[in-house]
């Protein structure tokens, strides 16, 4: 079985060269470790230390020199507009708030379907536009030694 030795980002390589492809949704181009079977019949590892998060057009390098292309599944999306960039990021803070995936798309925003966010969105203005598209959510920031940490201290009255 071969190994992922690199990751080329997308843009970056010419995806002609592609040996095999993947077609993987957001959730599944979230790894640190799995075994892949390409399209064609290609096998093989992606092992890292830490998890990674691949796009939409990125080459995965394979120890024997080949490329695998990475492609975005389609899933159901809605495709998020606003009046002004102010309205954008106000829609964004309330997407972020409930800790909702979101992909930006120059003035806009996508989120997977969900008609209570939806209706939210909606009541805030927004114009909403349902499509099937390769989703590309933002990564999650990196873990910080003494970030988001909560201490509940109790006083047992002792």
């Amino acid at each position: 079985m071969h190994r992922v030795t690199s990751i080329n980002s997308a843009g970056q390589w010419n995806t002609a060269d592609a040996a095999d492809r993947v077609v993987l949704d957001a959730g599944d181009r979230q790894r640190r470790r799995i075994v892949f079977k390409g399209e064609k019949g290609t096998e093989f590892l992606l092992d890292f230390e830490k998890p990674v998060t691949l796009h939409d057009g990125d080459g995965l390098m394979l120890d024997d020199g080949s490329m695998v292309l990475v492609m975005g599944a389609h899933e159901k999306l809605v495709e998020i507009s606003a009046g002004s960039a102010l309205d954008c990021v106000r829609l964004a803070w309330h997407l972020g708030n409930r800790h909702t995936d979101v992909q930006v798309i120059g003035d806009r925003l996508r989120i997977r379907r969900d008609h209570v966010l939806e209706d939210m969105l909606r009541g805030l203005g927004a114009t909403l536009n349902a499509l099937d598209a390769p989703f590309d959510p933002e990564a999650p920031a990196p873990a910080q030694e003494h970030g988001h940490e909560h201490h509940h201290e109790h006083d047992h009255g002792a």
